[in-house]
């Protein structure tokens, strides 16, 4: 019975048009500070914009969006994404399906093709937005969100939302679900550009340097709606191959 309501698409659709219910309640519940202040100002001036996040901290990124700003996110083709898919379509930010993986499965599921419309959809003026993590491996950036910076000509910005009252999920990627009536931080980092003719070690570089502002952007986030910003970590590199999810 559980796997029948799980495959239903009306289910589905009623699944994600409660959560995006839910998460537009919680942003307006929340008293929402930004750093820099001047997000938008500074933002609207490097549009089309690649805005990337760790995963299960994205929720309410779609609330970042304004009415004039266009954007597209990635999510995954698995079943499971539908929910995600449909909540975010009803918050008003479009689509592309598709999942970073190594070796053939990057074709398999969706990867390439993913890629290829984040790349196209820049092209048009749209934003787009994706985790940077490598795929089932919690806050270690992709070589994904660089490689579509190379090739799109356009920045990397990384966000980070953090909100007072939450609860972490028990899930690969600790997932933050997060509650109303509270504080909620967003903030951005200095940004990240991809030299057309970026070699290995130059994406690697700015593959480094993408982690680094996450880690810290998210640290800060914690910091703002108050609590311990956790340790530094040492620097990991990501797995041969890895693209992002």
């Amino acid at each position: 019975m559980w796997r029948r309501l799980r495959t239903s698409p009306t289910v589905r659709s009623l699944l994600g048009r409660t959560m995006a219910s839910y998460l537009r309640f919680v942003w307006r519940t929340n008293r929402v500070v930004m750093e820099p202040a001047d997000l938008y100002e500074l933002a609207d001036a490097q549009l089309p914009m690649i805005l990337t996040f760790w995963h299960g901290q994205h929720f309410l990124t779609p609330f970042l969006v304004k009415p004039h700003h266009r954007a597209k996110v990635m999510i995954s083709r698995s079943s499971d994404a539908d929910v995600n898919a449909i909540a975010a379509q009803a918050l008003g930010i479009g689509t592309i399906r598709g999942s970073g993986a190594a070796g053939r499965d990057f074709r398999v599921k969706g990867g390439f093709s993913a890629t290829v419309e984040m790349i196209r959809s820049l092209e048009d003026g749209c934003n787009v937005a994706m985790t940077a993590d490598v795929p089932k491996i919690s806050r270690i950036a992709g070589l994904g969100v660089v490689t579509i910076a190379k090739h799109s000509g356009r920045p990397i910005y990384p966000v980070a939302i953090a909100t007072s009252n939450r609860i972490l999920a028990k899930s690969w990627d600790r997932a933050a679900i997060h509650l109303p009536f509270g504080k909620a931080a967003v903030v951005a980092g200095d940004g990240v550009l991809v030299a057309p003719d970026a070699d290995t070690a130059t994406l690697e570089a700015a593959r480094q340097e993408l982690q680094r502002q996450l880690d810290l952007i998210t640290a800060r986030a914690e910091e703002l709606v108050g609590r311990k910003a956790p340790p530094p970590r040492p620097r990991v590199p990501a797995p041969a191959g890895s693209t992002d999810d």
